[in-house]
């Protein structure tokens, strides 16, 4: 099979509604997406991913009017949230329409939806027969894509297009929120920061991960997002660094540094602006990865807005 990168948008429709999955650019990161109304295309992705089926699909719309055939007794507050941010990086978790397969939500009562903000993905959506689900176009905890031919490297040969949407803006997944009574729960830190979240619907709570956690929300899983090489996560760069002095190491931070015996050092900002790291973390863990260094040691970023989610990141990709 060969695998083509596109920027055709009717093509990319035909192979939706021929039910093949197709790789589509969002704001956050890639998605290998396919319609929810077969069965049989959805459990593809389970299996390019090699993705555990207790681990449920995001949903994504074009138009908030569609959340009715998918979702029922839809909270206030997250129509609210859903009028701020959407399109953009926000997945609402509410209970889940009869009409939705169990295959997309792992036979969990809720289901997770969310409006893109891209522009090709967006027109994409509106010739489809349906509402496409698309999680992460990686393999199951690798780093997530934020280019086309991210998505290439892991997927040629097996799917048949990938459409070319340019570098995705945020870089981060979306920030998942649920509900419990008039409270907004977070199950995943993403691409809008918490304070932008309680600015709309007043303070939230969070799900406190366990052993005994049940997965109810993509992104829930302790090991995520992570390079082949070895990863650590340090409050403390010199400190770690002296632990590794004849290794071939590379270094990720926030604001640019620099020292002589280091293989590779990547600021994420020339400016320190979290935003700006937020868009280039998985860039730069795909690159390092191409390396051949012993180990990547990534400084620990503020704890601010976007800074919370690199750091979300980082801890589950240095998971082992």
């Amino acid at each position: 099979m060969n695998t083509d990168i596109t920027k055709d948008i009717l093509y990319c429709q035909a192979l939706l509604n021929n039910n093949e999955v197709v790789a589509i650019p969002t704001e956050t990161v890639y998605g290998l997406a396919a319609c929810i109304d077969s069965d049989a295309t959805v459990e593809q992705i389970f299996r390019l991913k090699s993705r555990p089926h207790y681990n449920p699909l995001i949903v994504h719309i074009h138009h908030i009017d569609q959340l009715n055939n998918l979702a029922v007794d839809i909270p206030e507050n997250a129509l609210q949230l859903a009028e701020v941010f959407w399109p953009g990086p926000l997945t609402l978790l509410l209970k889940k329409g009869p009409q939705v397969s169990d295959l997309i939500t792992a036979g969990k009562p809720t289901i997770a939806v969310r409006m893109p903000n891209h522009p090709l993905t967006i027109e994409l959506l509106k010739g489809l027969k349906a509402p496409i689900a698309a999680p992460s176009a990686n393999p199951f905890t690798g780093i997530s894509p934020t280019s086309a031919e991210h998505v290439y490297q892991y997927f040629k040969g097996k799917i048949k297009a990938v459409l070319d949407g340019g570098s995705c803006e945020v870089g981060l997944e979306s920030t998942i929120v649920g509900f419990d009574g008039e409270t907004a729960v977070i199950y995943r830190k993403g691409g809008i920061s918490i304070n932008r979240i309680e600015s709309v619907v007043g303070e939230v709570s969070y799900i406190r991960k366990t052993k005994s956690t049940k997965i109810v929300a993509p992104g829930m899983l302790d090991k995520h997002y992570s390079p082949k090489t070895k990863l650590i996560l340090t409050k403390s760069l010199e400190k770690e660094l002296s632990k590794h002095l004849n290794k071939k190491v590379g270094v990720i931070t926030l604001s640019p540094y620099f020292k002589s015996d280091i293989a590779l050092c990547t600021a994420l900002s020339a400016t320190g602006n979290l935003d700006e790291a937020a868009s280039q973390l998985y860039a730069t863990l795909h690159f390092m990865d191409t390396q051949n260094l012993d180990i990547i040691i990534a400084e620990t970023m503020p704890e601010t807005d976007l800074g919370v989610t690199i750091n979300d990141r980082l801890k589950r990709a240095s998971y082992h």
